[in-house]
């Protein structure tokens, strides 16, 4: 682990405690998702993929997302654990950004799923909630998570991390 592990207080998790490979639990609580002045997603029905180093990423069922808001995207990345990753822009009102989602519509088995769930990228972003509370984006243009008071990093792209 480069950069030192910061201290857990009451209710909060650590990123050095989520295993690798990445485990995928239901999320009861509330996820908002809001883009250039819209509530585009409102959940209580998500699931979170938790990964050594990471932030969770919150994966949002197509039924709690408006559909107009999502734009199909060229390009797809691969990942070792939940496989073959495509990505959507987010259009609202003229306003674009892009490859600011993405989804696994054949994960592999162990994320099967999340298989059609959407997860957002925090930053482009108007704003994103976990609860009430407004998260901070993870650093490093490719990686997804989000970041709130009870998760203790270092987190992967976050200062002091690079190289990892």
């Amino acid at each position: 682990m480069k950069g030192k592990r910061h201290p857990v207080g009451p209710g909060q998790e650590s990123v050095w405690d989520y295993p690798r490979p990445p485990r995928l639990e239901e999320f009861g609580g509330r996820i908002r998702i809001v883009f250039n002045g819209k509530t585009i997603a409102d959940s209580t029905n998500t699931k979170r993929v938790l990964e050594t180093s990471h932030p969770p990423i919150y994966y949002v069922p197509p039924d709690d997302i408006d559909p107009e808001c999502l734009k199909p995207a060229a390009g797809e990345s691969w990942c070792e654990w939940k496989g073959v990753a495509r990505y959507f822009d987010v259009e609202v009102g003229g306003e674009r950004a892009s490859k600011a989602a993405w989804y696994y519509p054949q994960p592999t088995p162990d994320f099967e799923s999340i298989a059609g769930h959407v997860a957002f990228y925090a930053g482009p972003m108007d704003a994103c909630y976990v609860g009430d509370e407004l998260v901070q984006p993870q650093e490093g243009g490719f990686y997804g998570g989000w970041i709130t008071r009870s998760i203790i990093g270092p987190f992967k792209g976050g200062p002091g991390t690079r190289g990892w």
